[in-house]
C-alpha cells in the first residue's frame, strides 16, 4: 500500500507518495507538452489529473474529457494529438526510445493525429503502430516524414493520410497508402469502405478536432498565466478544492503564501491558494476560469 504524505516545496503544497519499497526508474515514452483539460493519466490502477509536463511510461491510459485536448511528444521525436473524449494508451518496451522507439499507441476511441519528422535524431529508429478501433497504422520505416489523422467512434474507425507514406492492416488484410488526403473508413457493421479522397470541408472539420487553439483554454509549456480556485485559509480546506479540481480532471496545484509581509513565525497564518498555472494566454486563462465555473461551480479568476 502507498500512503500520500503533503510537503512544502518553494511555497508550494505537493503529495508526496511514501512507498514501501525502491521503485526501479522506467524509460520515459512521452512527455505532455499541451493541455486543454479536463484530462487524465491512468497509471496502474491510479487516475491522476494529467498536467503539462508529465512523462508517459509504458502502459499507461491518457483519457480526456468534453472540448478537451492533449499534445504529447514522443521520446524520439514524433508528435501526437487528441482530441475530446478519447483514450489512448501508450506501449513500448524500448529501454532507450529516444534512440529505438519501438512501441504502439492504442487510440480505443476518439480522434488522433500522429506527425513524424521527416529527420530522425542521429543514430535513432523509429517503428510505430498505431491501432485505431479495429485498423492499424503504420509509418514506413525510413520513409520521410508522415502525417496522419484517425478516429474510432460508434459510428466507424477511420484513418486519414495527410502525408507520407503508411500501411494499413484491417481484419487480416495489408496495403499501403501513399496519396495525400485519401482516408480509409471500416463502419461498424458493414464492409470496409474503398480508399477515399476527402473533401476540404471534411478535412478542415476532422483536423480542428484534435487542435488546440488560441483562446480554447489550453496549458502549455512556457505558459505564464494562472487562474484562481480559491483562497483559503486552512489546509483541509485547500485540499478539498484541490482534490474536487484534480479528480475532474483539472491539474491543481496548491500555493501557501504567508499573511502579511515576510515569512511568518511558527504560530503564524498562512493563506492556500488553489490553482491552475501555464495557461497559454489571457483569453486560455479566461476560457478555463469559465469552464470551471460552469462546471465545478468555484468563482475563477485570472491570477497572478
Amino acid at each position: 500500500m502507498h500512503a500520500i504524505r503533503w510537503v512544502l516545496v518553494g511555497w508550494f503544497l505537493w503529495p508526496a507518495f511514501a512507498a514501501s519499497q525502491v521503485v526501479q526508474p522506467v524509460p520515459i515514452l512521452a512527455t505532455v507538452d499541451t493541455v486543454q483539460m479536463p484530462a487524465w493519466l491512468e497509471r496502474d490502477g491510479r487516475i491522476q489529473a494529467l498536467a503539462v509536463g508529465a512523462e508517459v511510461s509504458n502502459g499507461d491510459k491518457i483519457r480526456t474529457g468534453p472540448q478537451a485536448r492533449v499534445y504529447l511528444e514522443l521520446a524520439e521525436g514524433s508528435g501526437v494529438k487528441l482530441g475530446e473524449n478519447a483514450v489512448l494508451m501508450v506501449y513500448s518496451r524500448s529501454l532507450k526510445p529516444t534512440r529505438n522507439f519501438k512501441g504502439a499507441l492504442d487510440v480505443m476511441t476518439g480522434a488522433f493525429r500522429l506527425t513524424t519528422p521527416a529527420v530522425q535524431r542521429p543514430n535513432s529508429q523509429r517503428d510505430i503502430a498505431i491501432r485505431i478501433g479495429t485498423a492499424t497504422a503504420a509509418p514506413v520505416v525510413n520513409s520521410g516524414a508522415t502525417d496522419l489523422w484517425g478516429k474510432a467512434d460508434a459510428l466507424r474507425d477511420l484513418i486519414l493520410l495527410i502525408d507520407g507514406n503508411i500501411e494499413v492492416r484491417h481484419s487480416g488484410a495489408s496495403f499501403g497508402m501513399t496519396e495525400a488526403l485519401s482516408y480509409f473508413s471500416a463502419p461498424r457493421n458493414a464492409p470496409p469502405v474503398a480508399l477515399t479522397r476527402v473533401d476540404p470541408v471534411s478535412f478542415k472539420s476532422w483536423a480542428r478536432e484534435t487542435e488546440a487553439l488560441a483562446g480554447d483554454g489550453a496549458a502549455q509549456r512556457g505558459g505564464k498565466w494562472k487562474v484562481l480556485l480559491a483562497r483559503v485559509g486552512q489546509q483541509s480546506e485547500a485540499l478539498e478544492v484541490y482534490d474536487k479540481a484534480r479528480n475532474a480532471g483539472y491539474a491543481a496545484q496548491v500555493r501557501v503564501r504567508p499573511v502579511g509581509a515576510g515569512a511568518p513565525q511558527k504560530g503564524g497564518q498562512w493563506n492556500y491558494e488553489v490553482m491552475l498555472a501555464q495557461l497559454a494566454s489571457e483569453q486560455d486563462a479566461v476560457a478555463v476560469a469559465s469552464k470551471i465555473k460552469a462546471q465545478l461551480g468555484f468563482d475563477a479568476v485570472l491570477a497572478q
